[in-house]
């Protein structure tokens, strides 16, 4: 029964990572996996169906948490940018250097994706880059450091990586704690690969004017307005954790609340036709549902490796072949450049007992921090890679000549400087 389950996983796993080839979305590969374990184990197990159930009704709670913290902050990230709230940010940039530019850039992403997420932050400064800068090279020069910078400004927040925002709902990290353990290390993961690659920029870009487009359709008060109420939403969900003692998904959704309540007291005296542009079911639309389908099949399906002790078992493998446990989280940072790093993270949290490894353990600091970075070795190896592959249409080849070599010592180097510090 297990190695069937573990085929069943495993070649879940191959669809996901083969996504274009097979033109098959991820969604769909990690939904059928994630069913397709737990009925083999409910077919094949001479344990009651009944246990099996609760046992899945038992992981669902902690995967909904999860799912609805990203629900409520991927609407609230919507909702300002239906409000061109992230013009704030852009119209702030006034430099015509590529190497200051580049350096602007990052700096901003490495903070952006601090406070939002790393996904999200690409999307913006990709976005940005397209509108400032003609050249194609330069172009996928910057948004190739964009991703290092995306991924390692969300490694060291607990709301910036899903990954780590896993593990911080999981109970295995502190939001204080995460932040104070990996801003350094997270620093030098950008500043070595920034170096490097800020060498290569050579000359000024031919203009730096930053075009929006059509006239925006709200005013610089309800810009600025929902703007601030909505990063200062985000900012608050770990203040709300610690003064309620909640889970996050609940001070997430506290701050889609307020905003939503915000907005429609901005619009209260448009037209029904104006309002529904910027209403919540307009920015719900706009949500990458199949990303939140994604994380649901991929949880549920570690779930049942979890519940069937094939995690733990792999875990006290691993510990028995290699001992070594810095090395061993190095190699799973290394593993989800090629693989995707959610479901990696959240088999190592079934792999390790918090009993064993408390929460705010190295195990867990080191691993949010390998997980979130390693991902920026490869294009594949990140949702914040994944979109900027598909807006500057970066190959696989380009990003590896140009960028994973920088990617990779930064990571190495982030990497000792915390075992050093530990």
């Amino acid at each position: 029964m297990e190695a069937l389950i573990i085929a069943v996983f495993v070649i879940g796993y191959l669809a996901i990572t083969l996504e274009q080839p097979l033109r098959i979305n991820k969604s769909a590969s990690a939904l059928l996996t994630g069913v397709l374990v737990w009925v083999v184990w409910i077919m094949m197990s001479s344990e009651s169906p009944e246990m099996i159930v609760e046992e899945l009704i038992h992981h669902l709670g902690g995967t909904a948490g999860i799912l609805f913290f990203l629900l409520a902050a991927m609407t609230i990230v919507e909702l300002i940018d239906a409000h061109d709230g992230f013009t704030i940010i852009t119209s702030a940039i006034n430099t015509r250097s590529k190497s200051k530019l580049l350096w602007l850039i990052c700096v901003i992403t490495f903070f952006l994706s601090a406070v939002l997420d790393n996904l999200t932050s690409t999307i913006v400064m990709v976005s940005l880059i397209r509108k400032i800068i003609d050249d194609k090279e330069d172009r996928m020069l910057f948004a190739g450091m964009i991703v290092v910078a995306a991924n390692a400004g969300g490694a060291w927040s607990p709301i910036g990586d899903v990954t780590t925002t896993m593990l911080w709902i999981g109970g295995q990290i502190t939001a204080t704690n995460i932040i104070t353990s990996l801003f350094i290390p997270s620093v030098i993961c950008l500043i070595i690969p920034l170096f490097f690659a800020g060498r290569k920029m050579k000359g000024e870009i031919p203009a730096l004017v930053i075009q929006e487009g059509a006239v925006s359709v709200t005013t610089q008060r309800e810009r600025n307005a929902v703007f601030f109420i909505g990063i200062g939403t985000l900012l608050f969900v770990p203040i709300f954790k610690t003064i309620t003692h909640l889970p996050p998904f609940m001070g997430i959704l506290f701050g889609l609340g307020v905003l939503w309540a915000a907005v429609e007291f901005i619009h209260r005296r448009k037209e029904d036709d104006q309002k529904e542009f910027f209403s919540v079911s307009r920015a719900l639309q706009r949500v990458d549902t199949p990303s939140i389908l994604f994380f649901l099949g991929i949880l549920i399906a570690i779930g049942a490796l979890e519940s069937t002790h094939i995690l733990s078992q792999m875990a006290q493998w691993m510990n028995d072949s290699v001992g070594n446990l810095p090395l061993i989280v190095t190699f799973i940072g290394l593993l989800s450049a090629i693989v995707d790093n959610v479901p990696l993270v959240a088999a190592s949290m079934g792999m390790y007992d918090l009993a064993v490894y408390p929460t705010d353990h190295f195990l867990w600091e080191f691993m949010a921090y390998c997980a979130g970075t390693g991902g920026s070795i490869l294009i594949i190896g990140s949702a914040a890679g994944v979109a900027a592959m598909g807006m500057e249409n970066i190959s696989f080849i380009w990003y590896i000549k140009k960028i994973s070599g920088y990617a990779l010592l930064g990571y190495l180097a982030g990497a000792a400087i915390y075992v050093l510090m530990h």
